[in-house]
């Protein structure tokens, strides 16, 4: 997938970092299974402390019979564009780690980090063929721990909507025009060497 942005970085990288963003409307064409498993053979490939891949998804198609249950665990704005996607994901992470030579498991510091790396792998590869990604956070994580039946030691992290993209006339007259690539922080405002440093007011 080519996209035509106005995005540019202040070093050279990968044309998909600037080209990847993440689009409200799609058309709810189907997504075959040979597709959506390589992307998740991506994720599978993300790196993680101590190689624990925290990382689990839990996915419907559009026409399944769980589609409606996941769809309702959005939060009303999300499920207002993200229901016309054609697959809905469920990113959940181990918060526990069982490290070498320990007795039991212990609390993993990097579950969230890890399951991050995984949820950007695939973001990735989805772009790579043609499959339009936008994460969520506007979730009902209580209900979606009950619904999916998460073991308690699991998080759930956010919710993934993918499809290709669609015709963004589709979208609320205010959506239509936040339905473009977002801009990002300069460097200078991210990356601090040494120390962190506030800027100067």
């Amino acid at each position: 997938m080519v996209v035509n942005t106005s995005r540019a970085a202040e070093y050279p990288i990968d044309p998909i970092f600037l080209e990847r963003w993440s689009p409200r409307a799609f058309d709810g064409s189907k997504i075959n299974d040979k597709d959506l498993f390589t992307i998740f053979e991506a994720a599978r490939w993300a790196p993680s402390s101590f190689n624990h891949q925290p990382w689990r998804f839990v996915y419907a198609h559009r026409d399944s019979a769980q589609w409606d249950d996941l769809v309702g665990l959005l939060m009303p704005f999300n499920a207002m564009w993200a229901r016309h996607a054609s697959v809905l994901i469920f990113i959940l992470s181990d918060t526990m780690i069982q490290l070498p030579r320990q007795p039991a498991p212990s609390i993993s510091h990097t579950h969230s980090f890890d399951a991050g790396a995984a949820w950007a792998f695939m973001a990735l590869q989805a772009f790579r063929l043609g499959i339009s990604t936008h994460g969520m956070a506007g979730v009902d994580f209580e209900r979606a721990r009950t619904m999916l039946s998460v073991p308690t030691s699991f998080r759930v992290e956010a919710a993934i909507a993918m499809g290709r993209a669609g015709d963004k006339a589709k979208l609320p007259a205010e959506m239509q025009a936040r339905e473009v690539p977002s801009g990002r922080k300069a460097l200078t405002e991210v990356v601090m060497e040494g120390r962190y440093l506030t800027k100067p007011a």
